[in-house]
């Protein structure tokens, strides 16, 4: 009698029946975590270019400013080894170089395309430009480059130096890398067309006229089109970037 009046007296205790049963693990709410946005990527762009007299460097720096122009874009300058020794560039009268990085040939594949100036030299480019992308040859084993676009810029003494044929012989070294071609064509406008002065730089990209000696300097159309050039480049270059 004990032992069933105690058992159901513990069947109806009006405290034990109050008592909340424990909620199942998958009825708690989670803290709502809100989910990060993945950092805005830059889109790099190096600037590399080889200047006797400084012609290359000028329209080199337009370049940048192209570039940066664009939203989500950098540019930044690289230089190419020199290959001429001091005396030989002291009898070209060439000034010192400018305060910019010598670029490795091993960091190209850290950017996302390539603006790439130097002057002719016979219609074609000139032996410090040829030597830094002889140096490739790693990369292009590896496929490092694959993909990547490309811009062209140079630099001729005279009006029939050779501006298109010193980016057309170029080509091989972006063909043979699997790079992209990003000229920018007739796309500048009307001053592309003007005979009214003379203008270097044509729809294969940027250029300047210096001269035998160095003497005429890049002119306001000359530098214009070089800074158009690299922000019509640069927003190739974000598309081609984008995931």
């Amino acid at each position: 009698m004990g032992n069933c009046w105690s058992s159901q007296k513990q069947a109806h205790n009006p405290a034990a029946s109050s008592v909340n049963p424990k909620p199942e693990p998958s009825a708690i709410e989670k803290p709502v975590v809100e989910a990060q946005k993945p950092a805005a990527m830059t889109v790099k762009i190096y600037i590399v270019f080889y200047s006797t007299y400084g012609h290359v460097y000028k329209l080199a720096q337009q370049q940048k400013k192209g570039v940066d122009s664009v939203e989500g874009v950098e540019g930044i300058l690289y230089q190419v080894p020199e290959i001429l020794s001091e005396e030989v560039l002291g009898k070209m009268h060439a000034p010192p170089k400018p305060d910019v990085p010598i670029l490795d040939v091993h960091e190209l594949p850290n950017a996302d395309g390539f603006l790439f100036g130097f002057p002719t030299r016979y219609g074609t480019m000139c032996a410090q430009f040829k030597a830094f992308w002889d140096a490739t040859g790693s990369l292009w084993s590896k496929g490092a480059l694959v993909g990547k676009p490309v811009g062209l810029f140079t630099s001729t003494a005279s009006q029939g130096g050779g501006q298109e044929s010193t980016i057309l012989t170029s080509l091989p070294n972006v063909v043979h890398h699997g790079m992209v071609f990003v000229p920018a064509g007739y796309s500048f406008g009307a001053q592309m067309y003007g005979l009214d002065e003379v203008r270097g730089g044509s729809g294969w990209g940027a250029g300047t006229f210096a001269a035998g000696d160095g003497s005429r300097q890049p002119s306001k159309t000359e530098l214009d089109f070089a800074e158009y050039q690299g922000a019509y480049f640069a927003k190739i270059a974000k598309k081609l970037a984008a995931p």
